[in-house]
């Protein structure tokens, strides 16, 4: 398959760096029409390698062009496609850490959309990364993620929770904080950045789509975090302190649990059972592509939070799942893939009389998906 627009710039260019220079005009990839609901996109590359694709959610093997060190790959895509990407030589599974890298992992140079993944401050064995943005022309957008210029943002605060645990503390603007309920995320830092979690709030309280609450940002070292993000007596333990904390600290939570408690991949995975075993804290969780597969086949048998849902799930507590329709491929150790699992999530909870809002997107497992529809799921655990 190759992209017409490519096709007519070779029959009519023979020089190699007039025909880079048409084809990057308007910026990359190439995004033509194809049919209705769908665009064919069109990566571009340029240098000297063995081998090169686009990489992350998507896998487009590119080719070279005779004669060139220009690489092209094409694939037809939902017009509603949101996703990230790098340009990777090799077998490489990584992000670049820099906006410049030039090794293996590169962003599309003339891509203007880019994601930055930052390493937490209080985190020594977390690191930085960077990838593109794939977003088509039907791809949703949400008014809710930018900060307005009308709306005072709330306050955050900082503290040590336990010596490996920092929490950041979000204060709406002009509430008195005193039995205010609680957002509680994993993950923390992603949540506060990439998430834009604080001005999220800010917008949707100020337009009164939002009770005013307070968020409690719970961050770890990324070393430990498939540890930390496992269901059992570690995350058990540190709601048991981290509530009180916020009480006794700040005189946060609602004395009667109408908290929530939200979470990506791993984070929706302990954010759910949370929301099994403890409904007097928390009476709406949020689960954003998460991660029931759990636990890979090699440590027992997958699904461990389905089957507990089946006998666990309280009918008062309320949820929010979506997940990625590109999420399709095994888990781990060839575990259910994250579509299949939150879908019986989904069907398991409804079974036992639990509201749930679900949503399917056309992308992966990854953050600007995430980012833009967890408006939208606190919007409907609030009505």
């Amino acid at each position: 398959m190759r992209s017409p627009r490519l096709t007519g710039l070779l029959e009519a260019t023979t020089s190699k760096d007039r025909l880079w220079a048409e084809l990057t005009a308007a910026g990359t990839p190439l995004i033509e029409p194809w049919d209705d609901g769908h665009s064919l996109v069109t990566f571009l590359w340029r240098g000297e390698a063995e081998r090169v694709r686009a990489w992350w959610s998507i896998d487009v093997p590119l080719t070279r062009i005779p004669g060139t060190d220009i690489w092209h790959g094409s694939e037809v895509f939902p017009a509603t496609l949101r996703t990230i990407y790098s340009l990777v030589q090799g077998d490489t599974k990584d992000l670049p850490r820099s906006p410049d890298d030039t090794g293996p992992a590169q962003l599309d140079r003339d891509n203007p959309l880019t994601v930055h993944f930052e390493a937490d401050p209080a985190d020594p064995s977390d690191y930085g990364c960077w990838a593109s943005e794939l977003r088509l022309p039907a791809a949703p957008r949400s008014p809710w993620t930018k900060p307005r210029p009308e709306v005072p943002d709330g306050r955050l605060t900082s503290a040590q929770l336990r010596p490996d645990v920092p929490v950041t503390t979000y204060f709406p603007y002009g509430v008195e904080p005193d039995g205010l309920p609680v957002l509680v995320m994993f993950d923390g830092y992603n949540a506060q950045t990439l998430l834009r979690v604080p001005t999220i709030l800010d917008n949707l309280i100020a337009e009164g789509r939002l009770q005013p609450m307070a968020a409690l940002f719970v961050r770890g070292r990324d070393e430990n975090r498939l540890r930390d993000l496992t269901p059992g007596p570690a995350v058990d333990d540190l709601i048991d302190e981290l509530m009180p904390w916020a009480e006794s600290t700040f005189g946060l939570g609602s004395p009667y649990g109408e908290n929530l408690v939200a979470g990506q991949s791993r984070g929706g995975l302990v954010a759910t059972h949370l929301g099994l075993r403890r409904p007097d804290l928390f009476r709406a969780v949020i689960a954003q592509s998460a991660s029931f597969w759990w636990p890979a086949p090699a440590e027992g048998e997958p699904g461990k939070l389905i089957r507990d849902a089946e006998r666990l799930a309280h009918p008062d507590v309320r949820y929010y799942l979506d997940v990625g329709r590109m999420e399709s491929a095994p888990g781990p150790s060839q575990a259910p893939s994250q579509l299949d699992t939150v879908r019986r999530m989904r069907d398991t909870l409804r079974e036992r009389h639990c509201q749930v809002t679900y949503a399917e997107y056309d992308g992966g497992h990854d953050y600007v998906n995430w980012r833009y529809l967890l408006p939208e799921a606190l919007i409907a655990l609030s009505e």
